[in-house]
């Protein structure tokens, strides 16, 4: 029975091989080609750095601020999305290797073992008796990819594990920038509640000395109420600002998986600021960066996939041929009652579906149409997030001077202006609108390198985030290059240093 069985597959395979390579010509599709779509030659926003170049890959690491690397790892660790995305590429694996065994033989086995008890008859008075019979089968079948409907459903599967690993890529480079933003506008929040704590001081100086001078009655009942107003805004100013940093501060919790207190811990032991980094690749031209956006290459692979899709479908709309054989070997008690082997080809022909197999290849047509289109959208939004990145980075550059000059100045302003309130020369109104200029210049730089800090991130995820594709899952090596620019926290220094509490 073994060596039947093992005849009968070497001639299915070998009929199998045969036909193969004689209809390996029978494709009904061209091969896939990546669109081509028209291109800008450069970039039309200014290059930051004057261009120069630098790695992209671990961009985190070039802020030099190892609690923000640290936050990120611990992101990526345990990170539901890429886990989740990691699983999608399990799963897209598995409809490989499914592919790949449809298009081999395959050999099937059945075997059933039945008992029979008969009472005796009319005519057989006193005869009875249990008989027991026993069948053994093999089945052997292999379709013949005449047309290419199985080889394109391997493309599809292979295009969409290409697409989910991109998925992944995407994934791990979207983290990391939603945590770096996160931490830069943490950084920013408590540097402007400083601010508003130190104004909040001042003010609630300021409250006791006047309360004191109008119940002396050295002062007027109007300027004592102004003082109150003044350090009660102040003092909801500060609360405000407290209780955004807070909010940011659980979100920077739950994309980690961190508890609060280790977060807050995490801080507190804090060293170093957030720098402008050194450097980013952006001197080729748009159509050779586009290969560094992991969601553009995905999106590019599913194209690819519903191409394969489209040929599938129509290849299912010809006829299929396959190869089939079987051993049957059958026995009711002792006495062998059949056996018996056949083998062959077999021929199916659609003949009539009722239009079945040519609506799935429209609604296959239609699906690569709309991959397509999404594909177009997704090239036009990436460049156009980078342009924005590098028009929003030069703007900034461009107004960081100026609000540094404005800073300064309303600080002497304010410092002019507190020496004339002393002396009696102005009045508390006019050092409180003073107090309130120095205020918003010292918190629009704070927001402005703030907000420079989050356009850089968002630079780096318009660029793929140093995403390549020869890039390894999970690959972690920083580069060596750090920053050693002026920091949020050193530009603060002087910003604050003028907000004192007043005394008279």
């Amino acid at each position: 029975m073994g060596e039947i069985v093992r005849i009968l597959q070497v001639r299915v395979i070998g009929l199998g091989l045969i036909f193969s390579s004689l209809l390996v010509g029978c494709a009904l599709q061209a091969p896939y080609q990546s669109p081509q779509l028209p291109m800008h030659s450069a970039w039309q926003g200014p290059l930051p750095h004057a261009g120069s170049q630098g790695a992209l890959e671990h961009w985190w690491a070039r802020f030099d601020d190892p609690v923000l690397s640290r936050l990120i790892r611990q992101a990526e660790d345990g990170s539901p999305s890429l886990a989740k995305a990691a699983a999608r590429i399990q799963g897209a694996r598995a409809l490989v290797a499914s592919s790949n065994a449809a298009q081999g033989p395959s050999i099937n086995s059945t075997a059933s073992v039945s008992s029979t008890r008969q009472g005796p008859t009319a005519l057989q008075t006193g005869l009875s008796g249990q008989y027991s019979s026993r069948n053994l089968g093999f089945d052997a079948s292999w379709e013949i990819d005449m047309f290419g409907k199985l080889r394109k459903a391997r493309e599809a599967a292979l295009a969409r594990v290409d697409a989910r690993i991109d998925d992944w890529h995407d994934a791990r480079v979207s983290l990391a920038a939603e945590v770096a933003d996160n931490y830069v506008q943490l950084l920013g929040c408590r540097l402007l509640a400083q601010a508003f704590h130190a104004e909040s001081t001042s003010q609630a100086e300021t409250e006791r000395m006047m309360q004191a001078s109008v119940s002396a009655g050295l002062t007027a009942t109007a300027d004592g109420a102004l003082a109150v107003a003044g350090a009660a805004s102040a003092r909801n100013n500060e609360v405000s600002q407290r209780t955004q940093c807070e909010v940011i501060s659980q979100s920077l919790v739950a994309l980690t998986g961190s508890d609060q207190n280790d977060l807050n811990a995490l801080f507190a032991m804090q060293t170093t600021s957030l720098r402008d980094p050194v450097g980013v690749n952006v001197l080729s031209v748009p159509a050779d960066w586009l290969r560094q956006r992991p969601d553009l290459a995905s999106s590019e692979r599913a194209l690819a996939a519903a191409y394969a899709d489209v040929g599938q479908a129509d290849a299912d709309r010809y006829p299929s041929f396959s190869l089939g054989g079987s051993i049957t070997r059958a026995a009711t008690g002792a006495v062998p009652t059949g056996n018996g082997w056949s083998f062959g080809p077999s021929l199916s022909v659609p003949l009539f579906d009722a239009g079945k197999r040519k609506a799935a290849v429209a609604s296959a047509q239609a699906t690569y149409d709309e991959a397509l289109a999404t594909y177009r959208v997704s090239v036009r939004t990436a460049v156009k997030e980078v342009e924005q990145a590098l028009l929003n980075l030069d703007g900034a550059a461009r107004r960081s001077r100026d609000a540094g000059r404005a800073a300064e100045s309303y600080r002497q302003y304010f410092s002019s202006t507190e020496a004339n309130w002393r002396a009696g020369n102005v009045s508390l109104l006019s050092l409180e609108e003073a107090r309130r200029s120095a205020i918003e210049a010292a918190s629009t730089q704070i927001t402005l390198q703030r907000d420079r800090l989050r356009y850089w991130i968002a630079l780096y995820k318009a660029l793929g985030g140093g995403w390549s594709a020869d890039s390894t899952l999970g690959s972690r090596d920083a580069p060596a290059e750090m920053s050693k620019s002026t920091s949020i926290s050193e530009n603060f220094a002087f910003i604050t240093s003028s907000l004192k509490p007043i005394t008279k």
